[in-house]
């Protein structure tokens, strides 16, 4: 069991002022970790701060846009300051535009990629220095069903996102090759549909679109609350010294058929 046990690590939480993030962030406390939680919207995150603080774990709350690179270096520098390292790196901060590449403005594109790519890159820019000092470090990245699928049904398009998501998965792969010799592993994780502030106003509001993702999806339903958390604990454990480079799907078979 021990190998699951994160007492004493630090593990950075990126979009962790709601929904999956904020989750995460719960659960890495559970399992005995310090938590520094990042995003952009300060109020949010102390909330998230306060329930964590109460189980008895340390947290602290850093205001971050992941596209500003003075943004994430100052919160690297602060989480340093505060814990002295950085064992987990969670990269989860995202965001989706709908439309197709003839309908998308160029700043729509660099929004999209600003986000779920550069963010992803400026992160581990500022983090991996200190995680090779140490020999040590776990860096997990969220992907998207989407990166290896289109939307279903077809009317929902989304292609910059599922650049965006691809990209991830590339970037993974190149990293985990980069540091496997200092003891870093770097793996991604796909999520299916889940509820969160990027879906609950749109796609679970949408009851043909729910009817049809269940019809398609070989376990009938959308992801719940906490179904993501034991994938990213095991990317986050020491259960994975071997483990580097991989991409898994947590979407109920959806990308199976």
């Amino acid at each position: 069991m021990s190998l699951f046990d994160l007492t004493g690590k630090v593990a950075v939480i990126t979009g962790a002022s709601s929904g999956l993030g904020a989750d995460a962030a719960r659960a890495y406390a559970e399992y005995g970790a310090n938590v520094a939680l990042l995003a952009r919207r300060k109020e949010k995150l102390d909330s998230v701060v306060k329930e964590i603080e109460a189980s008895g774990k340390k947290a602290i709350a850093i205001q971050c846009d992941v596209t500003n690179e003075e943004n994430i270096k100052n919160a690297v520098e602060e989480i340093i300051s505060y814990y002295g390292k950085i064992d987990i790196l969670l990269n989860n901060a995202g965001i989706a535009v709908g439309g197709s590449v003839e309908d998308l403005t160029v700043e729509q594109w660099d929004r999209v990629m600003d986000t779920n790519v550069k963010g992803i890159y400026l992160m581990c820019k500022y983090v991996i220095p200190h995680m090779k000092e140490r020999k040590y470090g776990r860096i997990i990245n969220i992907s998207s069903v989407n990166a290896i699928v289109a939307d279903k049904p077809e009317p929902l398009v989304r292609h910059v996102y599922n650049a965006s998501k691809s990209a991830v998965i590339g970037l993974t792969i190149g990293m985990a090759v980069s540091l496997a010799e200092y003891g870093i592993t770097v793996n991604a994780i796909g999520p299916g549909l889940f509820e969160s502030e990027m879906t609950s106003d749109t796609l679970f509001k949408n009851e043909n679109f729910l009817n049809m993702y269940n019809s398609l999806c070989p376990s009938s339903r959308p992801g719940e609350k906490g179904e993501l958390n034991g994938p990213i604990l095991f990317f986050s454990s020491d259960a994975v010294s071997y483990t580097t480079g991989q991409f898994i799907t947590v979407d109920g078979g959806f990308t199976l058929v």
